[in-house]
Parts: structure tokens; C-alpha cells; sequence
């Protein structure tokens, strides 16, 4: 795997591998506040209106105990929901976002997924097939909550394929991903792993192709809290999204698309998002 050590700045790394690692962006004492804040609401199991519960889940399936949470920041109901908004709108977070993407950026999208023991993960898919963001494309920050690696089911990500345009995908395997869809990727590029710390966030454009693999430890979660953007002054967005801007207030000017939707569709999913 390359190292972001090899580029002269996170920019140029973003730009040419189509994503950026950074370490320890976010503090220890933070990331025990979201996973503890998270944790607390879903100890009894899904939430609805928040949480993206799979009502056709098997006995057993760690994922219907705990369900993605979608959009927490939206919820303001819940101790999550300020929470969530408020690493949305993080200003270290959005000054890398800036840099990426060459322009101010309007938030889009939170998700919480807490990825038990045992879980399924999320085939290879691209972001933009769902947010469906014109023109360009979005981006993704994803922060890490547990240290992950291999074993617990962490990101995998194809270095370059934010070069590629937009992929019909194909039906993925529903063993293995809890998401219907699975992009191939050329043959010339092959997925790699970053290991990540509890801390660390994944800045990522939106056209990469990555996912996960499946939970296989006895007992580690692998939980991450994840927010997608847009440039400033993108037109259109799928109608399933608000975009934000960085005071938190609606952006009214841009096209809401009837095309895209949630990232990534469960097979059990049995409502609509």
C-alpha cells in the first residue's frame, strides 16, 4: 500500500490516490464520548426513525440488534443528535474537506454503523451512485471509533479508482455484505486495508471504490462514525439528502435529484429509507 508519507501534502495524496488518512484527528477522550453516546441509545436494541432496521433480518444476525444509525445529526430528540452534528460542522474536519475538494464544502449526509461481532460487511461500492452529486462528486470523512484491521472488518479501499466514472453494479454476495450492491474493480486495481486507530479518519472522493469485509472476532465491534459532503455550489444532490452549511443552516439553491438514495440498500430492508 502506498503511504500518505510518499506525497508532499494530504492534497496531493487525496488527488492522486483518492483518499487520505489521517491519524489521530480526533482525540481519545472524543472518541469514548461518541461511543459512548451512541452505545447508550442502542442498548436496547434498534431506535425507530434513526435507526435503518433490517426487519427481515435471521435469528442471530448481529446487524438486527444493531442496525446502521442514518442521519443521526437530524435527531435532535436524541443525545446523539447534537452529537452527531457537531463533528458533522468540525472545523478540523472541514479545513481538510476544503483543501480536497479546492472549495468550501456543504455537509450532507451522518451515519453510525456499529459493525458487532460477527457481522456482516459492505461489498465494494462507490458513494456517488447513491448521492448522486452534479457536478463533480462528493466526499466522505470516516472516523474511526475502534482500532481496525482485518479482523473485525476494516475499510478496504482501491487506490485510483476515484479516476473511474460512476460503475453499474452487480448483485453482491448476502453472505458476506449486508448491502445488495458489489462494484467490480478493474482488473489492474486491487483493494488494499489501511489499519486504523480509534481516532483516525478516512477522508475519501467520492468515486473511490472501497467497503468492507466481514466482522470475523469474537468480540471487538468495529464502530465508525461517517459523514459525506458536496463542494459549495454543487447544483444537485439525491432527494434524500440536506446539504448543510458550515453554520448548519440549509442550503436551499441546490436540485434536489430524483435518482440515488441511502448508502447502500440492505437486502433485508423491508420499508423505504
Amino acid at each position: 500500500m502506498v503511504s500518505a508519507a510518499q506525497f508532499d501534502s494530504p492534497e496531493r495524496c487525496f488527488q492522486e490516490q483518492g483518499y487520505f488518512l489521517s491519524r489521530g484527528l480526533i482525540s481519545p477522550a472524543e472518541v469514548k464520548e461518541i461511543r459512548d453516546t451512541f452505545m447508550t441509545l442502542a442498548a436496547n436494541g434498534p431506535i425507530p426513525g434513526i435507526s435503518d432496521i433490517l426487519a427481515g433480518a435471521k435469528p442471530g444476525d448481529p446487524l438486527g440488534f444493531y442496525p446502521r444509525m442514518m442521519n443521526p445529526h437530524r435527531h435532535p430528540e436524541f443525545p446523539v443528535g447534537p452529537l452527531a452534528l457537531r463533528y458533522l460542522l468540525d472545523g478540523r474536519i472541514l479545513a481538510l474537506l476544503r483543501d480536497f475538494a479546492g472549495s468550501d464544502v456543504w455537509a450532507a449526509q451522518s451515519m453510525f454503523y456499529f459493525k458487532p461481532p460477527g457481522s456482516r460487511g459492505q461489498a465494494l461500492h462507490q458513494d456517488n451512485f447513491y448521492l448522486k452529486v452534479k457536478p463533480g462528486t462528493c466526499l466522505a470523512a470516516w472516523i474511526a471509533i475502534d482500532d481496525c484491521d482485518r479482523e473485525n472488518g476494516a475499510m478496504e479501499v482501491v487506490p485510483g479508482s476515484h479516476h473511474l466514472p460512476t460503475i453499474c453494479p452487480e448483485q453482491a454476495d448476502a453472505a458476506h455484505s449486508f448491502t445488495t450492491h458489489f462494484v467490480r474493480p478493474p482488473e489492474s486495481m486491487q483493494p488494499v486495508m489501511p489499519v486504523m486507530q480509534a481516532g483516525d479518519v478516512l477522508f475519501f472522493n467520492g468515486q473511490l471504490i472501497h467497503g468492507s469485509t466481514p466482522n470475523v472476532s469474537s468480540s471487538r465491534f468495529r464502530r465508525s462514525l461517517i459523514f459525506h459532503y458536496m463542494p459549495a455550489g454543487s447544483a444537485e444532490i439525491a432527494g434524500w439528502y440536506d446539504a448543510l452549511d458550515s453554520r448548519g443552516q440549509r442550503v436551499v439553491s441546490v436540485k434536489a435529484s430524483t435518482d440515488g438514495g441511502p448508502c447502500g440498500t440492505p437486502f433485508e430492508a423491508t420499508a423505504p429509507h
